[in-house]
């Protein structure tokens, strides 16, 4: 079978970049938010849309995952980006700066167009590279991290385009852009032929793997939610993107207050705070996805997931001491962006190779949830605690919760049936 002749295994990659550059959509939102808050939106109104457009992907992905199957990925991932193109779209051609319409179109529609597209990148380029399932996925999920980046750029400092042309037709443009590129990148959106395989490989399994039959590799979702591993992986990857999602939510807020207590003036704290999560926590962010996925091809998932957790939960505690000094600063931000990226590049593979990679694209979207859950639980730990005046006690919370993933990733063995 390796050596019928089929589609060139580079173009999934070309295709998979493409979709979630789009994709990274989701997290450009707050490019618009100071446009809409001068148009007497609140910030809370704000933040409505984001988490609607948060909890939208989410839900729509464990949908989607069962539809894989069924609608094979190129029909899923067209889908996916008319739905998040015609969100968009109508939002700027319609919505202008309406609240309910925005609320509508950009977060519900337009997280449920992600939704759809998102695990089909993921389930494909792991069929074709069974040989760097890492690899593939880190390349996947990284165009998603560096395209928000890319978006909010365009829109702000480097095109201007808020400024230029309004925000209704940035969000025109930016609908036709992203179902163009979806739609673009999903025509590679093929599984292999059926008993294919790169030429030379061979599938390794770790020596408690080799025990488990070949036929019992492979678990439906059914299977998987009634395993203890399922829980083990999802409460670890709860801790851990609920400590970088409130990270994320503070990593300028909590560093201006600290700063501002070492004696730097308002201003100044201002622009480090906003340089460590533009540009240390952002790049690092995009990077950890590819260089996690890189090293977990080495290491292997679980070995990877401890050791990121483990540096996470103690950096994320450490934090507390780092957020006051400008240097320290950048250092912290960088290490627990890069941490918080390798989630997406390791959580996607320990589910293939904890219950098969066939069934990945229904799997995963099951553990994905993980992430809606720690979305809600870190940011209103870090928020609750702010308003008391104790972020520190946020973080430090934050890391334990992190460090106890890193013991519930040491109890993950292999699934029998």
């Amino acid at each position: 079978m390796e050596h019928q002749k089929v589609m060139n295994r580079g173009l999934v990659v070309v295709g998979a970049v493409l979709i979630q550059l789009a994709l990274g959509a989701i997290y450009a939102w707050s490019v618009f938010t100071p446009s809409l808050v001068s148009e007497g939106w609140t910030k809370a109104d704000t933040q409505w849309v984001f988490a609607i457009g948060l909890a939208s992907f989410a839900v729509v992905m464990v949908f989607a995952g069962k539809k894989l199957a069924v609608w094979g990925p190129q029909k899923l991932a067209i889908i996916g980006g008319v739905v998040l193109g015609l969100g968009y779209f109508l939002a700027g051609l319609f919505g202008g700066t309406s609240f309910w319409a925005l609320l509508l179109l950009i977060g519900l529609v337009g997280g449920a167009g992600i939704g759809f597209a998102y695990v089909v990148p993921i389930a494909v380029g792991m069929r074709w590279f069974p040989d760097k399932k890492g690899m593939i996925t880190g390349l996947a999920v990284a165009g998603f991290g560096f395209g928000a980046l890319l978006w909010v750029k365009l829109a702000g400092a480097w095109g201007h385009l808020i400024e230029n042309i309004g925000l209704s037709s940035v969000f025109i443009a930016y609908g036709i852009a992203f179902a163009i590129m979806v739609i673009i990148g999903g025509l590679w959106m093929k599984f292999p032929p059926a008993g294919w395989k790169p030429e030379g490989y061979e599938e390794k399994h770790t020596v408690d793997a080799a025990a488990v039959k070949a036929d019992d590799r492979e678990f439906s979702s059914t299977e998987m939610l009634n395993k203890v591993q399922f829980y083990l992986i999802f409460f670890t990857f709860v801790f851990s993107a609920g400590a970088g999602l409130m990270s994320i939510g503070l990593m300028k807020l909590y560093p201006m207050e600290a700063l501002q207590q070492s004696g730097l003036s308002v201003a100044e704290a201002s622009a480090i705070a906003g340089t460590a999560m533009a540009v240390f926590f952002s790049l690092a962010n995009g990077l950890g996805r590819i260089l996690w996925g890189l090293m977990s091809d080495k290491l292997g998932r679980k070995t990877s997931i401890i050791i990121m957790t483990a540096t996470q939960g103690i950096i994320v505690i450490l934090f507390t001491f780092m957020a006051g000094n400008e240097y320290l600063l950048y250092l912290g931000a960088t290490l627990i962006g890069f941490n918080f990226g390798g989630n997406f590049a390791l959580f996607p593979t320990i589910t293939a190779d904890t219950f098969g990679a066939k069934n990945v694209g229904q799997n995963y979207p099951w553990v994905f949830l993980a992430y809606g859950v720690g979305g809600i639980i870190g940011p209103m730990l870090g928020g609750k605690l702010g308003d008391l005046g104790n972020f520190p006690l946020a973080f430090t919370i934050a890391g334990v919760l992190v460090l106890i993933g890193t013991v519930l990733t040491i109890m993950v063995k292999p699934a029998k049936k």
